[in-house]
């Protein structure tokens, strides 16, 4: 029984020894290289998941060509969200233009253990009764379809993330952030490429339940402001936000916890890919209820 206990313990001894070396000799790997190595690797690394990385702002947002652009959107994907430890308030905004019902929407809130926000551009392939919006699917709009859009969110009043560009799903995510969705505010910006689309859009928007004074027009950009989220959730939905929000600040906390050789995000990231591989992976599966939701119920439903 001793023998057994020491072996044991010679065994944990030795682990612990190992992780330390390796923990030390990655830290130093990733000191000794250049700011510029270290963008080009994390670009490579999150590209295969759709994602590039923002060294000067340090944030993940994702790119057009995106393997999440072939799940499309259903609402399913929302109501699923929290149980993928994707815990944020939505704006769905309907709007039937020349012939086709689309959806711009607007998210908020937390991604496992990013903060972050998202504008998706969809269109279905008619027009579809009200009634259905809940349960129909939705296409990514093409690139020539795109619009240009741009996002500034901000947690307490502070400035949090930027982003701006031409998209069909402009995103972005600060990760080692913890935040309720009720504390961050979305000031968005869509330029529409005539004004046939732009009053259609602000129909929908008037139809979601959002108030002419948080918003504002200018040319074709329409600009709005997005606090307080318009939909009532029920109990189970209320009860998988909660408990996968303190999932979130749970592992918030263990991430700057086991990355605390580092404070630069860049430096963390990496860090966790060499040092936890699988919880790196974990990291970057912002969407993955897209894809699961998509392969278990299919399209249209």
């Amino acid at each position: 029984m001793y023998y057994l206990f020491f072996a044991l313990l010679l065994i944990a001894l030795l682990g612990c020894i190992f992780f330390q070396c390796r923990r030390k000799k990655i830290i130093c790997k990733i000191k000794g290289m250049d700011c510029c190595a270290k963008c080009t690797l994390l670009d490579e690394l999150v590209y295969p998941f759709g994602y590039r990385f923002h060294c000067n702002c340090g944030f993940f947002s994702s790119t057009t060509d995106a393997p999440q652009r072939q799940a499309g959107y259903t609402r399913l994907y929302d109501y699923m969200a929290p149980r993928f430890q994707m815990v944020f308030d939505a704006l769905p905004v309907y709007f039937d233009y020349r012939g086709r019902t689309w959806l711009i929407e607007f998210w908020k809130g937390q991604y496992g253990i990013n903060t972050g926000a998202e504008i998706g551009i969809y269109h279905a392939d008619g027009i579809i009764p009200e009634a259905d919006y809940k349960t129909a699917w939705f296409s990514c709009v093409e690139d020539d379809e795109m619009l240009d859009c741009s996002f500034r969110l901000c947690k307490c009043e502070n400035e949090c993330i930027c982003n701006s560009e031409r998209h069909w799903w402009l995103t972005a995510f600060l990760v080692g952030c913890f935040s309720r969705p009720s504390a961050l505010t979305m000031e968005s910006c869509i330029s529409f490429p005539n004004r046939e689309m732009l009053s259609a859009f602000l129909n929908g928007l008037k139809r979601a339940g959002y108030t002419e004074d948080c918003l504002s027009v200018r040319g074709l950009t329409v600009c709005l402001f997005f606090h307080k989220a318009p939909t009532k959730y029920n109990l189970i939905t209320r009860f998988w936000r909660c408990f996968s929000q303190w999932k979130n600040k749970l592992f918030c906390r263990l991430y700057l916890w086991v990355t605390r050789p580092f404070l630069c995000t860049e430096d963390r990231i990496l860090y966790l890919y060499y040092y936890l591989p699988p919880a790196f992976r974990k990291l970057l599966r912002l969407r993955r209820c897209h894809k699961r939701c998509h392969r278990r119920y299919g399209r249209g439903r």
